[in-house]
């Protein structure tokens, strides 16, 4: 296992960041951790860092304990923060090799990781004159310098452009099949993309911990529909393949079918036998999106 938590708590004076949290990650799976601000997903990650130690619980990271192992857990993990700290008026490479003196290694891992993260073009530069795309790729290639096993990767994507959002998606995709990658981030999108497993955090406690296949399931499918007027849920639940019926307001409706075939002919179909009109009618796909909304903020949840 690669990384196992184990009622991990943190408290901050009187303030709980985590509350037992527990998990655990194979190697070579690419885990993204959700949740809201202040939902302890930074706390986590430094906690497996050892960059903080937890007031509660247990934690090993390639096998070796985050309190009792601390050097070595160190040595084999790469760690990208949130904010970046980078020498602003260094150059790349003497940044990389600044980094590779700390961890003994030898001047040739350099050149990998600067092949290995595309900055080959971007090389002779100083960090202060590179984009901010550019600049996440020499933070990741210094996470990389030792050749770790686990990337712990926080907030990696925080202010790209799309392009460069692209770019530093298919980097982590490639390194994740090679190494076990533990990210967090804001966009839901790049999760779908990335991603085997994501664990979703809210005000300190684990609220989910799914495979994407399992949360990206077509074979469930929500049909929204207004009509003219009201319908008992009874009728409803008696088209096929049906699951749940929910009258959202008003004469809207969310019908739950379990199938993976479209049914808004049906609906419509239901409508045209029974005398009503149909307002709108439209098919919601189950996405990560829906799930963190419906799990970290109900009362937010779309109607």
């Amino acid at each position: 296992m690669s990384i196992s938590a184990s009622n991990i708590s943190k408290s901050y004076n009187e303030q709980k960041a985590l509350s037992g949290i527990s998990f655990e990650i194979k190697q070579g799976e690419i885990v993204g951790f959700l949740g809201p601000n202040g939902a302890g997903k930074s706390t986590m990650m430094k906690i497996l860092t050892t960059y903080l130690s937890p007031s509660e619980g247990k934690a090993m990271v390639n096998g070796f304990d985050i309190d009792s192992q601390i050097i070595d857990v160190q040595k084999s993990v790469g760690y990208l923060p949130e904010h970046n700290p980078l020498y602003l008026d260094m150059y790349v490479r003497e940044y990389l090799l600044f980094n590779a003196r700390v961890y003994k290694i030898s001047k040739s891992r350099i050149e990998e990781v600067i092949n290995l993260t595309g900055l080959a073009t971007e090389a002779n530069k100083k960090i202060g004159q590179l984009s901010k795309g550019y600049r996440q790729r020499v933070g990741l290639a210094c996470a990389l310098l030792h050749d770790p096993q686990v990337l712990i990767l926080d907030e990696p994507t925080t202010g790209l452009d799309p392009n460069q959002l692209l770019e530093i998606r298919e980097l982590i995709k490639s390194i994740g099949k090679e190494k076990t990658v533990f990210l967090s981030t804001h966009i839901m999108q790049e999760v779908e993309a990335m991603c085997d497993r994501v664990i979703i955090i809210n005000k300190g406690e684990i609220v989910a911990d799914k495979n994407l296949s399992e949360i990206l399931d077509e074979t469930e499918q929500i049909i929204e529909v207004e009509f003219d007027y009201r319908v008992e849920d009874a009728f409803l639940l008696k088209l096929p393949h049906v699951s749940t019926v929910k009258n959202t307001h008003g004469f809207v409706y969310h019908i739950t079918f379990e199938t993976a075939m479209d049914m808004r002919p049906v609906v419509f179909d239901f409508a045209h036998d029974n005398k009503l009109k149909i307002l709108q009618l439209s098919r919601k796909n189950k996405n990560l999106e829906n799930l963190f909304i419906e799990l970290t903020n109900p009362s937010q949840r779309p109607s």
